[in-house]
C-alpha cells in the first residue's frame, strides 16, 4: 500500500517529505546521498594530490593550493564522508535489528542529519569565498592561527555545526539501543552491528566534547582576540594537540567499530554460519572502545612529553592490538568450514582481513616510540593510516552499500558490476598505498607538495598515482551501477540474500513506515534464523495487533540547522577590533552586515527551538485496521 501511494507522488512532494521526515529509514537515505556526494568530492581532492605528486618538480598545483587540497581531502573524508555513510547504515539497520518502530528521538535524528549537511556545505563554500583551510585536517594551532584569510574560520564553524549533529546522533543511538529493544532481545542477543553501533555511539558522546572545546578556543583566538594557543601571549599550542587527539584517536574507533559490525553480519550471512565466538567479539568491541581513550598521545611521541608518558602510551597502544586480534581470528573461524557464497559484499569482507591486518601491523610498529621518531613525518604514516581507514572503513562502506541496498531501496545492485568495482578498487588500493610504506622508509616526508628529481622517489610515486586512478575508475563503475539499478527499478522480495539471520531481513520490502506491525518476540541470537530453523518462516509477535503511536514529520530541524548556517557567516565576518588576531593575520576588513546576519541566524534557530518547546507535537496513532489491510495485501502478494 505504501508503495503505490509513493508512486503517485510528484517530485515536489517527495522533496518535501525528505525535508520534513523523522523516519529513520528516510534519514538513512539522506545520510547516504549527502555522504556519497562528499565521498566523491574527497576522492576528487585525492586525485588532485596524486596527480601533483606523480612526477618530480610538478607545478600542477601551487604549494598553497596543495595545502588547501590535502586539508580538505582529510577533513571531508573523515567528517563528511566516512562518518555520515556509517550513520546511513546505522539508521537503516539498528532500529530494525532491535525490533523497534523508530529511534528514541526521531526529531533529533532529523536534526542530526541536517546539521551535518549544512555544516558540510558551509565548510566547502570556503573554496568559493577566498580560500579553503590550509593547516592540515588536524589544524594544529600555531599553523592555523597564523593562517591568513577565512579558511580556518570555515573549518572551525563548519565542523562545529557538523559535529553538533554527530553528537546528537550518538546520544540518540545510545538511548535507542538501551531502551527500545524488543522483548527477549537481551544485550547478549543483539547483533554485532548493534553492539558496535552502541560502543561507537558511547565513544561519540565522550570524544566529541573535547573537539568542540578545542574548536571553540581556536575560534576565540582567531575571531575575538583571546590567546589560548598564542605562545607569545602566554598560551600553549600543545593544548590543541591534546584536545584534538583526545577526540581524534577515539574517532578512528568510531569509524572502524561500525565497519567491524557490518563485516560481522556479512561473514555470518555468506558463510551460512553463526558468528564464531560471539561473546568474545562483544567483549573485544567494548575493550576496543575503552582502550580507544587510553592511547591518544601516541600521535604526539615527537612532541617531547618525556619518556614516562611515551612509554605508557606505547604500552597502551600495543595492548589495543589484542582485542582487535581476537576479532580477526573469530572472523577467520566463522568462514572456516562455512558454505561460502562469493557475493560482492563477501569479497569486500574477505579482502578486508589481510588489508586491515597490514594496517594494524604497521600501527604496532609505530607504537614503539623510538621507532616512531623515525617514521613520524614520513609517508610511512600516510600508508599506515590509509591501510586502516580505506582497508577497514571504506571496504566496509562499499560492502555495506551492496549488502544493505535491498533493505534500503528494495532493489539489488548489479553483482557483475559490483565485482568489477571490487577488483578495480582492491588492486588500485594496494597499488596506491603499499608502495608508500617504502617511500616513507626511503625518507620521503609527508605533506610536501613536490620533491626533487634524483632522490629515488619517482617510480614509486608514479605507481601510487596509477593505483589512485584505478580506484577512481572503480568508483565511476559503482556510480554507473547505482544509476542503472535505479533506472531499472527491479523489485526484490523479502530476505533477498536468502540467508538473512537478523530481524531486519524478516520484514517485507520496502519496509513499512512503522517497521513492525507487531513487535516481535526474540527467542535467541540471530532471531530470524532461529524462527526459520523452527519452520516458522516469520517472527512470532510479542503483542496482539493494536493501534500504536508514531511521531509527526517536522520542518523545524531544517530551519534550526539553516539558522546556524546563516549565523556562521555573521560570526566569521564579525571581528571589528584592529588589534584582534584575525585582522592581524588576514588584513580583511570586518563587514558591517556581519552582526545583523549573526543575530538573524541565531534568532531563526532560537525561534524554531521555541516553537518546538511550546507547541505540543503529540504524534499520531496508526490504526489497527490500516495495519491489517497492509498484512492482507502482503499475504495476497506472497501467494
Amino acid at each position: 500500500m505504501a508503495q503505490t501511494s509513493a508512486q503517485k507522488k510528484g517530485v515536489g512532494s517527495v522533496i518535501w517529505e525528505y525535508l520534513t521526515t523523522v523516519d529513520h529509514k528516510k534519514i538513512a537515505i539522506l545520510y547516504l546521498i549527502a555522504g556519497g556526494f562528499f565521498f566523491v568530492l574527497g576522492g576528487i581532492e585525492a586525485m588532485l594530490i596524486r596527480i601533483q605528486l606523480a612526477v618530480p618538480n610538478n607545478d600542477f598545483l601551487s604549494a598553497g593550493l596543495f595545502n588547501e587540497v590535502i586539508t580538505m581531502h582529510g577533513t571531508t573524508m573523515i567528517f563528511l564522508a566516512a562518518m555520515p555513510l556509517l550513520f546511513a547504515f546505522m539508521n537503516a539497520t539498528v532500529p530494525l535489528q532491535i525490533g523497534a518502530r523508530d529511534v528514541a528521538f526521531p526529531f533529533l535524528n532529523s536534526l542530526g542529519v541536517w546539521l551535518f549537511i549544512f555544516g558540510g556545505i558551509f565548510l566547502n563554500l570556503s573554496w568559493f569565498m577566498g580560500g579553503a583551510p590550509d593547516a592540515g585536517w588536524t589544524s594544529y594551532a600555531s599553523l592555523s592561527i597564523a593562517s591568513p584569510g577565512h579558511g580556518i574560520d570555515f573549518y572551525a564553524l563548519g565542523l562545529q555545526i557538523s559535529g553538533a549533529g554527530t553528537l546528537i546522533s550518538g546520544i540518540n543511538f545510545v538511548t535507542t539501543i538501551i531502551t527500545m529493544r524488543a522483548p527477549g532481545m537481551t544485550y547478549m542477543r543483539m547483533p554485532l552491528m548493534t553492539w558496535t553501533t552502541l560502543v561507537a555511539s558511547v565513544l561519540i558522546v565522550f570524544a566529541f566534547p573535547p573537539l568542540t572545546i578545542g574548536i571553540f578556543l581556536l575560534m576565540f583566538d582567531r575571531m575575538f582576540g583571546s590567546n589560548f594557543f598564542l605562545v607569545e601571549a602566554g598560551g600553549n599550542t600543545i593544548i590543541w594537540e591534546h584536545l584534538f587527539w583526545i577526540f581524534g584517536h577515539p574517532e578512528v574507533y568510531i569509524l572502524i567499530l561500525p565497519a567491524f559490525g557490518i563485516f560481522s553480519e556479512i561473514f555470518a550471512t555468506f558463510a551460512r554460519k553463526r558468528l564464531f565466538g560471539y561473546s568474545a567479539m562483544v567483549f573485544a568491541t567494548v575493550l576496543i572502545g575503552f582502550y580507544g581513550f587510553m592511547v591518544w598521545a601516541h600521535h604526539m611521541f615527537t612532541v617531547g612529553l618525556g619518556p614516562v608518558a611515551n612509554a605508557i602510551f606505547a604500552v597502551a597502544t600495543m595492548a589495543i592490538a589484542v582485542p582487535t586480534g581476537i576479532k580477526i581470528f573469530n572472523w577467520i573461524a566463522t568462514i572456516w568450514g562455512g558454505s561460502i557464497e562469493f557475493t560482492t559484499p563477501m569479497l569486500y569482507a574477505l579482502a578486508f582481513i589481510p588489508s586491515f591486518t597490514m594496517g594494524g601491523v604497521t600501527g604496532i610498529m609505530q607504537a614503539a616510540a623510538p621507532a616512531d621518531y623515525q617514521y613520524h613525518d614520513s609517508y610511512f604514516i600516510v600508508a599506515h593510516f590509509h591501510y586502516v581507514i580505506v582497508g577497514g572503513v571504506v571496504f566496509a562502506l562499499l560492502a555495506g552499500l551492496h549488502y544493505y541496498w535491498p533493505l534500503m531501496f528494495a532493489t539489488m545492485l548489479n553483482e557483475k558490476l559490483g565485482k568489477i568495482t571490487f577488483w578495480l578498487f582492491f588492486f588500485g588500493f594496494h597499488l596506491t598505498f603499499l608502495i608508500q610504506h617504502f617511500l616513507g622508509l626511503w625518507g620521503m616526508p609527508r605533506r610536501v607538495f613536490t620533491y626533487l628529481d634524483g632522490q629515488g622517489y619517482n617510480a614509486a610515486n608514479m605507481i601510487s598515482t596509477a593505483g589512485a586512478f584505478l580506484m577512481a575508475v572503480a568508483v565511476i563503475v559503482l556510480v554507473v551501477n547505482i544509476i542503472m539499478t535505479i533506472a531499472k527499478n527491479e523489485r526484490v522480495g523479502m530476505d533477498p540474500w536468502g540467508d538473512g539471520r537478523t530481524l531486519e531481513w524478516s520484514l517485507p520490502l520496502p519496509v513499512p513506515y512503522y517497521n513492525f506491525a507487531q513487535i516481535p518476540l526474540i527467542r535467541g541470537l540471530d532471531p530470524y534464523w532461529v524462527e526459520k530453523k523452527e519452520g516458522n518462516g516469520k517472527m512470532l509477535p510479542s503483542e496482539s495487533l493494536t493501534d500504536f503511536h508514531m511521531p509527526n514529520n517536522s520542518i523545524l530541524p531544517v530551519v534550526m540547522s539553516l539558522g546556524l548556517f546563516i549565523a556562521a557567516f555573521g560570526a566569521m565576518f564579525f571581528p571589528d577590533g584592529k588589534d584582534w588576531a584575525i585582522d592581524a593575520v588576514s588584513g580583511l576588513d570586518p563587514k558591517p552586515w556581519a552582526l545583523p546576519v549573526l543575530i538573524i541566524g541565531l534568532g531563526t534557530t532560537f525561534v524554531a527551538m521555541g516553537i518546538r518547546s511550546w507547541k505540543d507535537d503529540l504524534g499520531y496513532y496508526v490504526k489497527k485496521e490500516e495495519v491489517e489491510k497492509d498484512l492482507e495485501e502482503l499475504e495476497r502478494g506472497g501467494k
